[in-house]
């Protein structure tokens, strides 16, 4: 065996987990609002998830808010984003787990932050509310084809290997797995060797909560902090990017950390689909967390007797695969809030790039209309009938993706896949009626401009 590039494994008889109208892979923002969509609408519903818990980068990632939901409107800051994501923060709220809007960005920016664990409790409420069953602990494995379409998807379980059947498939996984299982095209990263660089979250806890507010309660004052302590003690303090995120959650003596950049052995980022890249990018992305949890201890107000309260369950993936759709959205239409015919919803979030040390934000140069259409081709691939891809990996260009990866559009691409997944029933996906959909999506909740 020693020096073998492959082994053969043995053919096998799969037993059948179950037959589905809809199968939603991915608990987190798109999937779970594809899934509870779906299951409303009459389908029965089957979501799968690798953990033991949904949420998705918002639980399992340590995101810990949701994105995208708030854009300028003619002038005032309104939320944008509603339907099934409206649903989920009462029931978080009612259970005391959501804060109220925080600015940033001189205003150009607005964040709802949250307790994860509540969020995690809410998304088992609403999902099993809306009559969803729930596959934990099950990863995509590969799909069985017939013709262009998936007959069914065969998942890893701690039961074994199982197929899962169903008339349509909505891929909310993050990384386009089940699409590219599929055979659909997909590109990663920008075209030279990296993507949106990962970060690992953080939360730290016993925080003097006046003297840490009254020290980088703006936005960016953490950072005017990182520069004195790096020229005050060269050597001492090597920050991985610039344009670090400190911010209060609902208890201000708790606060969330969005301040690591992890970069593979070439310097890109970090390949969240190449398994020794994750597992080599876990370590350095916790490495990274003690060494700036010592800066905060030593060189922040307020911060002196605080102690890490949690470290994300996975580093925060931000861009692998995108899938090649029927359309892709692109940087110009976040920039010029392009407008579509086949319009499912609203992106509210900026150009969000993760670049090698800094963060580069591009804004909409309409200061009144600051947010874009999402289409509906954008979540339908060119070479599957029974598949939708909703969330990161949709259709989008890298600079499309640094936007619209964000919770708020996730929200949208996953409502409007989960309805499109119950109303379609056994027909291609590329033939639904969009006008049919657009009624039934406003007739939901969301906000879809004519």
């Amino acid at each position: 065996m020693s020096g073998a590039a492959t082994m053969q494994e043995p053919s096998r008889t799969l037993p059948v987990y179950g037959e589905y109208d809809v199968v939603v892979v991915g608990g987190g923002p798109a999937g779970l609002a594809a899934a509870v969509s779906a299951a409303r609408h009459g389908a029965r519903t089957l979501l799968v998830e690798r953990y033991g818990f949904l949420g998705g980068m918002g639980t399992a990632g340590g995101v810990t808010n949701f994105a995208g939901l708030y854009g300028r409107r003619n002038g005032e800051m309104q939320q944008l984003v509603h339907g099934v994501v409206n649903d989920l923060m009462a029931r978080m709220d009612a259970l005391g787990g959501l804060n109220k809007p925080q600015d940033g960005m001189q205003g150009r920016i607005r964040v709802r932050s949250y307790d994860t664990s509540i969020y995690k409790c809410a998304a088992d409420q609403l999902l099993l509310a809306a009559g969803v069953e729930m596959l934990f602990h099950a990863y995509a494995a590969s799909v069985l084809m017939e013709g262009d379409r998936i007959q069914a998807l065969v998942v890893e379980t701690k039961s074994g290997r199982q197929a899962v059947r169903a008339q349509v498939f909505v891929d909310c996984s993050g990384d386009a797995d089940v699409a590219a299982f599929a055979g659909v095209p997909y590109e990663v990263g920008d075209g030279h060797g990296s993507g949106l660089f990962p970060t690992t979250m953080f939360r730290v806890g016993h925080v003097d909560a006046t003297a840490a507010l009254a020290a980088v309660g703006e936005f960016s004052a953490i950072n005017d902090y990182m520069a004195r302590a790096q020229a005050a003690h060269p050597g001492r303090y090597a920050f991985p990017r610039i344009g670090a995120i400190l911010r209060p959650q609902i208890n201000p003596a708790e606060w969330r950390a969005n301040v690591t950049q992890v970069k593979n052995a070439q310097g890109h980022a970090m390949n969240g689909v190449d398994a020794r890249e994750l597992s080599a990018g876990e370590l350095e992305g916790r490495r990274q967390v003690v060494h700036y949890f010592e800066f905060l201890r030593e060189q922040v107000p307020g911060f002196s007797k605080a102690q890490i309260v949690e470290i994300a369950p996975q580093v925060g993936i931000r861009e692998t695969r995108r899938i090649e759709g029927l359309y892709a959205l692109t940087g110009e239409d976040i920039l010029g809030s392009a407008r579509f015919t086949d319009s499912i919803g609203i992106n509210a979030w900026p150009m969000e790039l993760h670049q090698d040390g800094r963060i580069d934000w591009g804004f909409p140069r309409d200061a009144d209309r600051s947010y874009n259409d999402l289409p509906w081709r954008m979540l339908v691939p060119r070479t599957v009938s029974n598949l939708l891809v909703a969330g990161r990996c949709a259709s989008m260009t890298h600079e499309g993706q640094s936007a619209a990866r964000a919770s708020g559009g996730c929200f949208v691409m996953g409502q409007a896949a989960g309805t499109a997944a119950a109303m379609v029933g056994g027909q291609a996906m590329q033939s639904l009626n969009v006008a049919r959909l657009q009624a039934q999506l406003t007739h939901d909740g969301a906000l879809i401009e004519r």
